[in-house]
């Protein structure tokens, strides 16, 4: 089996804004800890990271989709990086070349091939859809793991494979014509983009504190983000007052709450709790935007979304479940 230079002054660095599963947490000795603290930053992961499709959906109702991911982007990044200098000093944002390249690439993977898609197919699918489509980037990590040499087990490729025949199920709402069928696929090579962003961020040297990585992360991601939607011609008639007062407020949650609050909340649970209570978010998140896209929104829980869906979260409790054994 081959495996990657270890880089000693690497650190393992969750991805910067997760509208998505995560790879697992790093593996090793887990502190246990108990308390409101761990129920509430656990709370925070469910909910708001399962909200973050919904507050997409009703963003793009009347805001161009690659400017308004950009705008939340940079803002958190530039947010975050000053919330970093002021507790610990200008140096902590001090990287080299090489790595802040890393992040940069990490970051467009993640949230402009990622997240940026989503948000794009978000125009035309349902955020609960959107949702369990994504819910299979850990069978696509999976895949990746094996192509570099890795032997992820038994119990992983059952995964797979049931996340993969869910994945199958999910796309029918657009062969059916009751979706457009370019929304699910455009969410699902966003979920290959966000599976190779996430993977390579454990294999190139990236800056060792994980929140000077997210907000770099997240400026690069978000001014691809505006470059990408200036060349579409996004800002072409664009009149910001036509911009609705839901969308401001959804925009606003995205960055404060899915931009910042979440992603503190999960880097302290992966320093603190226990791995196996951590990695339940990766099927916990998709039940959560289902709940709140159908209750919120009206979106319709049709059986396709249902069956797929419940194969996609079985699959993704398999690889969640065989990773923590090993």
């Amino acid at each position: 089996m081959t495996t990657a230079p270890v880089d000693p002054e690497q650190a393992p660095t969750p991805p910067a804004a997760p509208d998505a599963p995560l790879p697992l947490p790093p593996a090793g000795p887990a502190r246990r800890t108990g308390g409101a603290a761990l129920w509430g930053a656990l709370a925070i992961v469910y909910v708001v990271w399962g909200s973050t499709y919904l507050g997409i959906r009703v963003v793009v109702e009347t805001m161009p989709p690659f400017l308004s991911a950009g705008a939340r982007f940079v803002t958190a990044g530039l947010v975050l990086a000053a919330l970093l200098a002021w507790r610990n000093g200008i140096a902590v944002l001090r990287v080299t070349r090489a790595r802040l390249a890393s992040a940069a690439v990490v970051g467009l993977l993640l949230l402009l091939g990622g997240n940026g898609l989503v948000v794009l197919a978000e125009t035309t699918v349902p955020s609960g859809l959107a949702a369990l489509l994504i819910a299979v980037v850990p069978a696509w990590v999976v895949l990746l793991r094996t192509a570099f040499g890795e032997r992820p087990g038994l119990g992983a490729w059952t995964g797979v494979l049931l996340g993969l025949a869910g994945l199958a199920v999910l796309t029918l709402p657009g062969l059916s014509g009751d979706v457009r069928i370019g929304g699910v696929l455009t969410v699902i090579v966003a979920t290959v983009m966000w599976s190779v962003g996430s993977f390579a961020s454990s294999r190139i040297p990236m800056p060792a504190n994980a929140f000077t990585a997210s907000a770099y992360e997240m400026l690069a991601g978000g001014l691809g983000c505006l470059l990408l939607g200036l060349a579409r011609g996004e800002q072409r008639g664009l009149d910001v007052s036509a911009f609705s007062a839901r969308s401001w407020t959804a925009l606003a949650y995205l960055v404060v709450f899915g931009s910042l609050l979440a992603f503190t909340a999960y880097a302290w649970l992966i320093q603190t709790a226990p791995l196996s209570l951590v990695a339940t978010y990766a099927y916990v998140n998709p039940v959560v935007a289902v709940a709140l896209g159908a209750l919120i929104l009206g979106e319709p829980l049709t059986w396709p979304i249902a069956l797929g869906g419940a194969i996609v979260v079985a699959g993704v409790c398999l690889i969640v479940s065989t990773g923590r054994r090993s």
